[in-house]
């Protein structure tokens, strides 16, 4: 687009020698029994966590994440933020707060002591101390009860009229990397950098609910259930829909992954349930679910379809989707615009108002599967590294699939659209590069001064950052430079020098300078 930069981009020609020599990362075993109380908003539950000590350290103490404490009180770090953020503060009207309590943190079933951290902000942080020392290569088992308050829904977790968003919500142990502890708070604006782990999950909820969550239902008779209904409603999308017929009582579902960085939950009395499969270029099938409100004229019908395209298509141009199920949730109407990602569901709160618009918000959370949960970036720190690189693909959906881009919407002009896909692509990102954008794309999550300044960079100024390097080596090549970089770091945590190295590697070119313009403030010249 730029051609004295892209002249640039292209004059250092070598071959960039990669390695991963040294690299480690802690793993996690979770087992993790929880009951909702619908009436009280709560959970009441018990973890065990088994924690490899995969580092080069002995530890003395674990930082642990008990983040529903941060909507506990105005002071905390998450409050504070909201409150000096302008496009933030309308999401504190009428809302209840939340929290977490009766830690009992047992260390190979031994009391183990706790400390607070020294900022007051961070009550959502905790220290737990080790009786003896972690040695590297040793492994401890860790057990807690916790109960936990939900908080009405107005930062990802909480509650909204029948409907249960469970997020953030179990005592989680903060990442140890070669940088040393990632101890950070929970914030609005501002994501996650978690541990990845094992989880072995039992919910216990009302019978009345229908369940989604990460991973894969291991109730055999549920998920027939779920599976025959969905199934029917994805063959029938015009008629009336079938719909799960609840119980009395209460039921307790269990679910199991591998090798994620996260679970969250979500439930409601009132959804429809859509299944259907996904079959991969390489022959895989995966389980796809969709779940939407019990509504007339909803453009969920179609939601099945989105879910499937965007791993079809995440799929040939990344790295072939790992996980064995797919899902997307419609969560509370007439809140934020948007969603957010956990492994294998997505959450997505965007007001359904054209089926376009649908699809790209479904296509973008459902990609944080690469973006976030196979490619485990510090979210905090480097927030582009998932958002950006994620947007470069969801702008490219949007415009193979219906030459159209979700920041622009109608205003694209007719004789636009009527372009070859490359070129409307072209007009799209040159139109995108006219927008003040004043911040750095390297830049911390918490360092933005506003949730508007924070989706310009994070979002549209990498997207930009990366066409330009498009537009230098073409498709095909960046294509195989994120197919390399997804196969070498594929469940580990690659840092935004991981990522250089990999595409220096796979287009045989330096990329210094391409890279430093992630710290340039203002347009790229």
């Amino acid at each position: 687009m730029k051609k004295n930069i892209l002249t640039l981009l292209l004059s250092f020609i070598s071959l960039s020698i990669f390695a991963q020599e040294g690299y480690w990362q802690q793993h996690l075993t979770y087992n993790i029994d929880v009951s909702l109380n619908d009436t009280e908003k709560s959970l009441t539950g018990t973890e065990t966590i088994v924690y490899k000590n995969n580092s080069p350290s002995t530890l003395e103490f674990i930082w642990f994440h008990i983040w529903p404490n941060a909507y506990k009180n105005e002071n905390t770090a998450m409050f504070q933020q909201i409150k000096n953020d302008p496009s933030r503060k309308k999401k504190l009207t009428n809302y209840t707060y939340g929290s977490m309590e009766d830690l009992s943190f047992k260390i190979n079933g031994a009391n183990a002591k706790t400390e607070t951290h020294p900022n007051p902000q961070y009550i959502d942080v905790i220290k737990v101390l080790l009786p003896s020392p972690l040695k590297p290569g040793d492994s401890i088992t860790i057990n807690s009860d916790f109960k936990v308050k939900l908080p009405s829904y107005f930062s990802r977790s909480g509650y909204a009229e029948t409907q249960f968003m469970v997020t953030q919500w179990y005592p989680k142990p903060a990442v140890f990397d070669k940088d040393g502890w990632h101890e950070f708070p929970y914030l609005d604006m501002g994501e996650f950098y978690s541990e990845y782990g094992d989880y072995r999950v039992n919910i216990t909820l009302p019978a009345s609910y229908v369940l989604a969550a990460t991973g894969v239902m291991q109730n055999a008779d549920e998920l027939e259930i779920y599976k025959s209904i969905g199934t029917k409603n994805t063959a029938n999308r015009e008629g009336k829909p079938f719909l799960y017929e609840p119980r009395t009582g209460t039921k307790k579902i269990s679910y199991a992954i591998n090798n994620v960085p996260d679970f969250a939950w979500f439930a409601d009395k009132d959804l429809i349930i859509q299944y259907d499969t996904v079959k991969l270029a390489s022959g895989k099938t995966i389980d796809a679910f969709s779940y939407y409100h019990n509504k007339k004229k909803s453009l969920w019908v179609n939601s099945i379809d989105y879910i499937k395209d965007a791993t079809r298509k995440y799929s040939a141009w990344i790295g072939e989707y790992e996980y064995p199920v797919v899902q997307a949730i419609e969560g509370p109407k007439n809140n934020t615009s948007g969603g957010m990602e956990y492994p294998t569901i997505t959450l997505i709160t965007s007001p359904d108002a054209k089926a376009t618009s649908l699809d790209a918000v479904i296509t973008h959370e459902v990609g944080h599967n690469w973006f976030m949960s196979m490619l485990g970036s510090n979210e905090r720190m480097h927030t582009w590294q998932d958002e950006g690189l994620n947007t470069y693909f969801q702008f490219r959906y949007e415009a193979e699939k219906y030459k159209t881009n979700s920041i622009f919407g109608d205003a694209i002009p007719a004789q636009v659209k009527e372009l070859p896909t490359d070129k409307f692509l072209t007009s799209i990102y040159g139109a995108l590069s006219n927008i003040p954008m004043k911040s750095a794309i390297e830049t911390p999550a918490a360092n933005f001064s506003t949730s508007d300044e924070y989706g310009l960079i994070s979002y549209m100024k990498t997207a930009i950052w990366l066409y330009l390097l498009e537009s230098a080596v073409g498709r095909d090549k960046i294509d195989l430079a994120f197919k390399t970089y997804f196969n070498e770091w594929k469940n580990k945590h690659p840092t935004p020098e991981d990522m250089q190295a990999s595409f220096e590697k796979s287009l045989g070119s330096k990329l210094n300078d391409f890279f430093k313009l992630l710290h340039t403030e203002g347009q790229f010249k």
